[in-house]
């Protein structure tokens, strides 16, 4: 007689895989991408700006855009760095040899029209920078 086990062929006890945990951690990382990507904000300008209504438009990679902002103080911003006129003017000139440069225009609809236009003109003077606006999706309700 040995000790410690007891013997025949039935007595092996069988190595078996619990795979509930791994669902539940694949679970969790997988929720946590989707709340994480939807979270995500694609415009990159300053908080508080309200947008007009978009009746068209393109989709388009925010990640190669460079956000101008305009709020109804007449705050202009470069991504999120309040800029002065002359400021953005430089930061404008200096963008504009970078390769395939493309600006979002983020303008409050409540904004200084003047200070929008000259903002605007600027941006298309220098031909070579592609602009696309900024607008909140319509209602759906309102179709």
């Amino acid at each position: 007689m040995h000790g410690g086990g007891s013997s025949g062929t039935g007595s092996k006890k069988k190595a078996n895989i619990n795979v509930i945990p791994l669902i539940d951690v694949i679970m969790f990382l997988l929720a946590t991408f989707v709340l994480f990507t939807l979270s995500m904000n694609k415009a990159t300008g300053p908080g508080g700006i309200t947008l007009n209504e978009g009746k068209t438009g393109v989709d388009f990679d925010p990640n190669r855009a460079v956000t101008v902002s305009l709020n109804t103080q007449g705050e202009i911003y470069w991504e999120t760095e309040r800029m002065t006129w002359d400021g953005f003017l430089l930061k404008l000139m200096d963008y504009r040899n970078r390769e395939d440069p493309v600006i979002l225009i983020n303008f409050d609809e409540a904004a200084s029209f003047g200070q929008a236009m000259s903002a605007l003109d600027e941006i298309r003077k220098t031909e070579k920078i592609k602009v696309l606006i900024s607008t909140k999706l319509p209602d759906a309700s309102r179709s």
